[in-house]
């Protein structure tokens, strides 16, 4: 499903300090409306809440609780695959910079003519 890609996402953006359940579920919920349709506020955030409860059940899990209740982050300490999902979505952020700042330098190459050649 779309939603646990998401919250997947978003929780590698947040990084150590977590993020509440109710400001994941808003940002899940804003990822996914359209001009044309919007999701049940309600389902989003029943499934975001069930979905960490989940994903944050032991101590090797993918999320953890940060200690804040309410507060979840991804488990970089104990879970290999919650570092990998760091690394990827960084990878994916820094190759859009990349992008960004080629496009940069290439609007500031001198492209003029000299008149006395």
């Amino acid at each position: 499903m779309t939603y646990d890609k998401q919250i997947l996402q978003i929780l590698s953006e947040v990084g150590q300090q977590g993020i509440g359940v109710r400001h994941l579920a808003k940002h899940v919920y804003n990822m996914n409306c359209t001009l044309f349709e919007q999701p049940d506020w309600d389902d989003v955030y029943k499934y975001v809440q069930s979905f960490l409860r989940r994903c944050s059940h032991n101590e090797q899990s993918l999320i953890e609780p940060t200690g804040k209740r309410g507060y979840y982050r991804l488990n970089i300490r104990n879970n290999a695959d919650a570092r990998q999902l760091v690394l990827e979505f960084q990878s994916e952020a820094s190759a859009e910079q990349r992008e960004t700042d080629d496009a940069d330098c290439s609007s500031k190459i001198d492209l003029s003519l000299s008149l006395f050649d």
